[in-house]
């Protein structure tokens, strides 16, 4: 395989980055836009009130990752085999398409069922970040990913926001219109604007035999880091999870009766003043790790996030939640960018696809298990509860950093964590 800069006008891969993270951006972001609604829009469908609301809500919420932990992974080896940019194309159009459909659902078993096939069919942000690695120069990489998470997060960030508005003034179907119509436009973003470098090995065929892909997997395993980046992705997948099938629920519980007709809007205001805190404690704390080192920044967020999202537990109301919500995502920012800008140095040229597709499964099962945990503990003790299990979900990133992660010499902190900040 030919190295990007070799196959590439000197600045393409830049212009590159600038479409993908554009595409990033307004992917996620009309993915994250019926969050802020989703566990109320469930509760109106027709077999509904079989089940009780928190449970409904954590199960709607973890369909499309539970299966993405299977499918992403061989999806990550097509790219592999295939070129990276066909994969981005397939789960953006492919997504526009089921999310368009869940407007239209009439059961919850229907809405749970169509989830599931987008967590099929999708995997964008893996797909994204294996196509950016391939195409970036090697000793660009952390910036070229850093980059993609300023698109991530400003989707993320956005979106909630957006979708809590529509929904509270136009009804549950027209922002999943709204939702499919962005995705397809950020799918034309890349067939349009993207030529892909990456040539697949000579002879290359649909090879999907799970032993060979099993065998791979153990290797990727075993290089240097690998495994305690994949610990700290998990646990931070939990932690940033846990709240969303919550959210509405709580906010609702919180607000006057007399406001209740808005809560998808607050709802969506909490997950969106959280991203955009994230976001920047992302961007700040990763130019800090530059100059103190990347292993002090993590255990410093980690232990800050515990402080805050406790008093989560003890709110009483939304400008208060608002308030700690802020503060937390800051400092969860903390602990986002480092981990894939290591990944891909621990990554060789060619395995991009495979390495980003196990990740973004071990990611897909943590974002799966978090809301369907969150929706059984709030069940069981209360929606309060979830916000402590959050701090111990900080507290054991705190607890791998600290005992971890390597202690390396300035000249080696300074590398990754200019990585990380993407400076």
């Amino acid at each position: 395989m030919q190295d990007p800069e070799d196959s590439l006008p000197p600045n393409r891969w830049r212009v590159t980055l600038l479409v993908i993270s554009l595409a990033q951006a307004l992917g996620t972001g009309g993915i994250c836009l019926v969050y802020p609604f989703l566990p109320l829009y469930v509760q109106t469908l027709n077999d509904a009130q079989f089940i009780s609301p928190e449970l409904l809500a954590g199960i709607v919420i973890a369909a499309p990752p539970l299966v993405a932990t299977i499918s992403t992974p061989f999806w990550g080896r097509l790219a592999d085999q295939y070129g990276r940019k066909k994969m981005v194309m397939r789960a953006m159009f492919g997504a526009s398409i089921i999310l368009a459909l869940m407007g239209f659902a009439q059961t919850a078993v229907a809405l749970i069922a169509l989830r599931a096939l987008q967590g099929l069919t999708s995997g964008i942000i893996a797909a994204n970040m294996a196509l950016v690695a391939g195409e970036c120069p090697r000793e660009r990489i952390g910036f070229a990913l850093g980059t993609l998470q300023v698109g991530l997060f400003s989707g993320v960030a956005v979106g909630p926001f957006v979708g809590g508005l529509l929904a509270d003034r136009f009804g549950y179907q027209v922002p999943f219109i709204f939702t499919a119509v962005m995705l397809a436009l950020a799918g034309l973003l890349v067939t349009f604007g993207i030529r892909e470098s990456y040539t697949p090995p000579a002879g290359s065929r649909l090879d999907l035999n799970p032993l060979k892909m099993i065998r791979a997997w153990r290797g990727i395993l075993r290089a240097r880091g690998v495994k305690t980046v994949y610990s700290l992705r998990f646990l931070n997948g939990f932690a940033q999870r846990s709240i969303m099938p919550i959210a509405p629920l709580f906010v609702l519980a919180l607000m006057p009766t007399v406001l209740a007709a808005g809560a998808s809007s607050y709802a969506g205001l909490v997950l969106t003043v959280s991203s955009i805190t994230t976001t920047a404690g992302s961007l700040i704390l990763g130019w800090l790790s530059d100059k103190w080192g990347y292993r002090h920044i993590l255990i410093a967020a980690a232990l800050m996030a515990v402080l805050f999202y406790l008093p989560q537990a003890f709110v009483s109301s939304v400008g208060q939640l608002l308030l700690f919500q802020a503060l937390a995502g800051f400092f969860a920012g903390g602990v986002l960018s480092a981990p894939a800008a290591m990944l891909a140095r621990f990554t060789d040229l060619g395995d991009e696809g495979s390495v980003y597709g196990l990740d973004a499964s071990v990611s897909s099962f943590a974002n799966g298990m978090a809301p369907l945990t969150a929706s059984i503990i709030a069940a069981v003790f209360g929606l309060r509860a979830v916000f402590a299990v959050v701090a111990l979900y900080y507290l054991g990133i705190l607890a791998i950093g600290a005992n971890f992660l390597p202690k390396p010499k300035r000249k080696r902190f300074r590398l990754l964590a200019g990585a990380a900040s993407g400076s």
